[in-house]
């Protein structure tokens, strides 16, 4: 029977930093060590079209380790190749013990692995993406080059992200959200972490500085942290590689919690209205007006 193995998330929500941290943990015990054995392309493209020769490129190989980069999921292989995957909007990888009786619709590349498991990348919406990289030029890929600093990384500190939001006249939410600021944040921990560093969506980001980027730098680490502890968020049917529901949606202290009290603070939601919603640059963002300044 099949179990679905890593994210799904729909209404254009696109995985963060923790949901595909939880899919590299879910891949690495299957993957790991293993030699894939065939490698099916079933279709011509994604996003983008396939490499050329992307099935004779894997196949044979061993997987080194499968690690993580922003929202990029890289499983480096024996020979230096590298194959980068992103989840786009509704993919997800399917493990099983074994190949199914018949492949679904979206069922679009299948990794068969010496042990017998399978791993099958599911994308209803074609938004994701599948390309190939040597592990020495890894780091001038096209989608990966303009990164910014890993946010669980030892260099990301105060300074670090204060050194990388001067000059900007954006709003904090809208530099968080700029890839080449911080790699890997998306919508949601935006917001928690804005929210846990008290700090107004709105405040321009060059004005965060100081003790105010100390307070955001370890914010994000410290939320990004739990929701990985917690399995990633569930948005309608993210899934874990163990099948298992992430719980970090039940920890959310503003995100999606418009006109709830503002945990941690003493407003009277009578008066303040609890938490806010706004909309900014088309997405919504979460926060308290009394305690975020």
């Amino acid at each position: 029977m099949r179990q679905p193995a890593l994210p799904t998330i729909l209404l254009a929500i696109m995985p963060e930093l923790p949901e595909v941290e939880t899919v590299c943990r879910g891949l690495a015990p299957h993957l790991e060590g293993r030699t894939l054995v065939q490698v099916l392309q079933r279709r011509a493209n994604l996003r983008v079209p396939f490499p050329d020769g992307f099935c004779e490129r894997l196949t044979g190989r061993r997987v080194e380790s499968v690690r993580r980069r922003a929202k990029y999921i890289l499983v480096h292989l024996d020979d230096g190749t590298v194959l980068i995957a992103h989840l786009g909007m509704s993919g997800r990888m399917i493990i099983t013990p074994e190949r199914p009786a018949a492949w679904g619709a979206h069922d679009h590349v299948v990794l068969e692995t010496d042990a017998g498991t399978v791993v099958t990348f599911n994308d209803a919406r074609r938004f994701g993406l599948m390309d190939l990289a040597m592990a020495e030029t890894l780091a001038e890929h096209p989608l990966l080059r303009a990164l910014g600093p890993e946010p669980l990384g030892n260099a990301f500190s105060g300074p670090v992200l204060a050194a990388r939001l001067a000059g900007r006249m954006t709003s904090i939410k809208a530099a968080l959200l700029d890839q080449s600021v911080v790699a890997g944040l998306g919508n949601i921990y935006v917001s928690e972490a804005l929210f846990l560093a008290r700090l107004s969506p709105t405040r321009i980001a060059a004005t965060v500085s100081g003790a105010k980027a100390e307070r955001l730098a370890a914010a994000i680490r410290a939320v990004l942290e739990r929701a990985i502890a917690a399995g990633g968020s569930s948005l309608r049917d993210y899934r874990q590689a163990s099948g298992e529901l992430g719980y970090f949606q039940h920890q959310f202290s503003v995100y999606d919690r418009e006109g709830a009290p503002c945990p941690g603070c003493s407003c009277d939601v009578a008066k303040t209205g609890g938490v806010r919603r706004i909309v900014q640059a088309g997405r919504s963002t979460f926060y308290c007006p009394q305690r975020q300044r």
